[in-house]
């Protein structure tokens, strides 16, 4: 019996199969049962038009067997089988598919095979250090051998088989120093295995596995026995139809498939055909994994193709905004590379991608509009996401993400959508036979940011604005500036931080000239504090947004006070300073106070300034250069007023 030597290029291939194209040596077995589920559908599919065939659809199995002692595992099919030229062109070349060469003859038809590449079956060496196909085509009474130890040669002999169909017989590899191969002799791993990567494959995979029972008429004695079990569920819920799907059944398999024990908030069945078809089956979590906002934390989707896994954490199917949903999609139209283990970035898989954006977006907003209460809840897990995907890539996907955005209302005290607080806010009524004055309705959508609501609340700008009727938008998540920033307006209504140098829209005319002249008689006295606190503020003036608070901090420019904290609290980032402006109420008794002072040329006037500064840095929750000066000086002027 000739050995007949695999070609030149082949051997090559068979040794970068062994060695480099799959990550994972489980892989193995996921490759032959598809193998054998293809040799199935073939027969099946011939079936359609020959009556002659004696198997019903239920008929037609996978059965693995597995002998620890001989160290072999078997995978049984009753499917096609293959005459010895078939054995020579698909076993005898690699990368040639018969599975391939028979989707294309029966391009017209409707059906699914999953083989493309005529690689799979020599995974099998990565585990096994002698493979044995032993094989009888259907309307055949000869069987045939094929055998192989690896990259030197195979044989094929005549054999005698007692049914059509394929029997593959692997010799499992001995330990090596770093390889365990005993675990592929365990039926418990090849069980996970299964249901991992196999688990809807649509015929049914059965199994002899062992059981303990108690012997009858026993109290204490056990017996083993042995049953056949059926190891896959073979109908996938996601082809299953919506109608017959019960909340309890999505709910459960989501807590098996996720590891989640709650139930998710949201389930997304769909079944899209066209330029894309495939099957989807999502979910959005009830709450936030514990690493969500980690780097340990991976996004992605479980990708199967015609129901078998490829991929446990495909990313490239979800955006990063959109990280937190699970589930899975199923597709038969992927071009998947030649270790079926990872995908060719193509149309399709962008298509799948932005149908399924467009799927989630609109189960989110859905949400938002008919169960209020559970959006809120999903926003507290996962609004900070959105926000990150409003901000990110210099707000290429703020359109899509600006409408599910929420933020703490000072008004209404609880969070609400930007339609929402633009549509609250308040518009003037004319008179009958009057137009409305000009700037008499609000002009912008008024926010402060800070570290909680409770620190915003008390911000001197903050009781100007509410005073007038206005509602404030509290933004107490680092990155809620810079999406505002990112997105400038909502409606036609610009975002205005109440703590910015920029004109709130908060005086009239005349009030904004009186406050103009103020500011000219007060020149020398804000010139002389300007002069006491030196480059910590780019100016002082007279303020016209204060109502109580003798000072407050504002900004100058893009970069505000918070931003400024939340860029330098970064590790390793370059200290940023905002351009800080003093603003001094001209009603408040300290204001008559600094005049005089300036007035009598008090050297004190520069001692009041820095307490003044530090006062108002404190109050925006900043921290101040030196505490302990802070403390003497208000101790001095405690000291002085006794």
């Amino acid at each position: 019996m000739a050995v007949q030597q695999f070609k030149a290029e082949s051997k090559k291939l068979l040794d970068l199969m062994i060695h480099s194209i799959y990550t994972h040596k489980e892989i193995f077995l996921r490759e032959l049962i598809s193998n054998a589920s293809d040799a199935l559908d073939k027969l099946y599919f011939r079936s359609l038009t020959d009556t002659s065939i004696p198997l019903k659809k239920e008929d037609y199995k996978i059965h693995l067997a597995v002998d620890k002692e001989l160290r072999t595992i078997t995978i049984s099919d009753n499917g096609i089988g293959m005459t010895e030229q078939e054995l020579e062109n698909n076993l005898g070349t690699i990368a040639k598919s018969g599975s391939l060469d028979f989707k294309r003859e029966n391009s017209g038809e409707d059906i699914d095979i999953i083989g493309q590449f005529g690689v799979g079956f020599y995974s099998a060496f990565m585990v096994a250090s002698k493979v044995t196909v032993i094989t009888r085509p259907y309307g055949s009474e000869q069987a045939f051998k094929w055998e192989s130890t690896g990259a030197e040669g195979y044989t094929i002999t005549p054999c005698q088989k007692d049914s059509f169909g394929t029997d593959i017989i692997l010799v499992v590899k001995e330990n090596a120093e770093e390889e365990n191969y005993d675990e592929f002799l365990d039926e418990y791993r090849l069980v996970s295995i299964v249901k991992k990567y196999s688990d809807y494959i649509r015929y049914p995979i059965t199994m002899y596995r062992e059981h303990s029972r108690k012997k009858e008429g026993s109290e204490d004695e056990y017996e083993t026995y042995t049953e056949l079990e059926t190891l896959n569920s073979m109908v996938p819920l996601w082809k299953r139809d919506k109608k017959d799907v019960s909340d309890e059944e999505y709910n459960n398999f989501y807590k098996e498939k996720f590891m989640d024990f709650t139930d998710p908030a949201r389930v997304i069945s769909s079944k899209t055909e066209g330029s894309a078809t495939y099957n989807a089956l999502l979910f959005i979590p009830g709450r936030a994994p514990f690493n969500y906002y980690t780097r340990d934390y991976e996004k992605g989707l479980q990708l199967y193709a015609s129901g078998v896994l490829i991929m446990d954490k495909c990313a490239d199917l979800l955006p990063d905004y959109f990280s937190f949903v699970k589930g899975l999609v199923d597709s038969q139209d992927l071009s998947l590379n030649i270790s079926r283990e990872m995908l060719q970035h193509d149309n399709q898989l962008k298509l799948i991608r932005t149908t399924l954006e467009r799927k989630i977006k609109n189960e989110l907003t859905t949400m938002l509009r008919n169960d209020r209460e559970k959006y809120d809840e999903f926003f507290k897990n996962f609004g900070l996401q959105l926000k990150v995907g409003c901000y990110e890539g210099y707000g290429i996907h703020k359109d899509t993400l600006k409408d599910l955005l929420l933020f703490h209302s000072a008004k209404q005290n609880k969070l609400v959508t930007l339609a929402e607080y633009v549509e609250a806010m308040p518009k003037a009524e004319a008179a009958e036979g009057e137009e409305k004055a000009e700037g008499s309705e609000q002009k912008y959508i008024y926010y402060a940011a800070g570290s909680s609501v409770e620190q915003l609340a008390k911000l001197p700008a903050a009781e100007r604005v509410l005073d007038k009727g206005y509602d404030i938008l509290y933004l107490t998540d680092d990155v809620d500036e810079f999406a505002l920033q990112v997105l400038r307006e909502y409606e036609g209504k610009e975002f205005r931080n109440i703590s910015s140098g920029e004109d709130l829209g908060l005086e009239t005319e005349e009030e904004k000239e009186a406050a103009k002249e103020q500011n000219e008689q007060n020149k020398d006295l804000f010139e002389a504090m300007k002069n006491a606190l030196g480059d910590k503020v780019t100016e002082v003036r007279l303020s016209t947004r204060l109502k109580n608070h003798p000072v407050c901090i504002t900004s100058e420019g893009a970069l505000s006070v918070e931003m400024e904290k939340v860029l330098n609290s970064m590790p390793n980032a370059e200290k940023v300073q905002s351009r800080k402006i003093l603003e001094v109420n001209g009603s408040h008794p300290i204001f008559g106070v600094l005049q005089e002072m300036q007035k009598n040329g008090s050297e004190k006037l520069g001692e009041y300034a820095n307490v003044l500064y530090n006062q108002a840095l404190l109050i925006e929750g900043l921290p101040i250069e030196d505490p302990v000066a802070y403390a003497q000086a208000v101790c001095a002027i405690m000291a002085d007023k006794a």
